[in-house]
């Protein structure tokens, strides 16, 4: 399938909204810290008294209690206890003044997550260098069902093992050869594939890039790796991001997408 008339110009506009999601107060550059809980009671702010002490916020913005059965609930300063309702895709949150907080969870271990909504190192990001856009990074694969779910066991960069379920697999060819890809995470509209490529070794972030599927059919998809992104845990060690199984570490150079950030960063 050929690129719109208008491909690079929908890419550049993109490419804009992916640096304010990035730099919104949803975006990866504001977290200040994420704890695993553990039953009992946990108080957080940036007094130094508080069981988890943050580099910014109010003195005491509260405390966390997990219980024995995995219930967490939030108790602001002299408020109400608010029961999280828990979500592994939709994780609960609530504010405590310029605190954006929630509660994740992963392989069943739950974890408090803070943003500073206030922080000024978003604005220290000003881009991200990346290769020339190059519509022939823009390929329309075979969308392939599998005949039975194939189940993978995928490390994390925070080294915590984690189970996944392929149920597709994404068939393409560059320069005539053949190649696979499959999709570990995202949603049927947007399956996720997380990828490694030879210029892992000198350009791009070591670990793995994302992309994610587009204008999926029951046989088709798209793969634009001109929007292969860094993981969130390019820009924050208070992330925890799936690497690639060994089937998505691709023999070639895919010279497409964002490029490492500098060691400034």
């Amino acid at each position: 399938m050929a690129a719109p008339t208008d491909y690079l110009a929908q890419l550049d506009a993109w490419n804009v909204k992916r640096l304010a999601d990035l730099k919104g107060p949803n975006g990866w550059l504001n977290i200040i810290g994420r704890f695993w809980l553990e039953t009992g009671t946990v108080t957080f702010g940036s007094a130094a008294d508080n069981d988890l002490v943050l580099s910014s916020g109010p003195a005491h913005a509260g405390s966390i209690t997990q219980d024995d059965n995995g219930t967490v609930t939030f108790t602001p300063v002299n408020g109400v206890p608010q029961v999280l309702a828990l979500a592994k895709y939709n994780p609960p949150r609530f504010t405590v003044e310029n605190l954006l907080c929630e509660v994740t969870t992963l392989n069943g271990e739950n974890a408090l997550r803070i943003r500073d909504t206030a922080s000024a190192a978003p604005a220290a990001l000003t881009g991200i260098d990346a290769f020339p856009a190059d519509p022939k990074w823009r390929i329309e694969a075979e969308w392939v069902s599998l005949e039975t779910p194939k189940g993978m066991t995928v490390d994390t960069s925070k080294s915590i093992p984690t189970d996944v379920e392929a149920t597709h697999k994404a068939v393409f060819a560059i320069d005539g050869q053949r190649y696979e890809l499959f999709a570990t995470h995202g949603t049927a509209t947007s399956p996720q594939f997380v990828i490694r490529d030879l210029t892992s070794r000198d350009s791009t972030y070591p670990a793995s890039r994302f992309v994610f599927g587009e204008d999926v059919t029951d046989t088709t998809i798209t793969l634009d790796f001109n929007k292969a992104i860094n993981p969130p845990c390019a820009f924050t060690e208070h992330a925890v991001c799936p690497l690639p199984p060994a089937e998505n570490v691709l023999p070639i150079r895919i010279e497409a997408g964002e490029k490492r950030l500098p060691d400034s960063h």
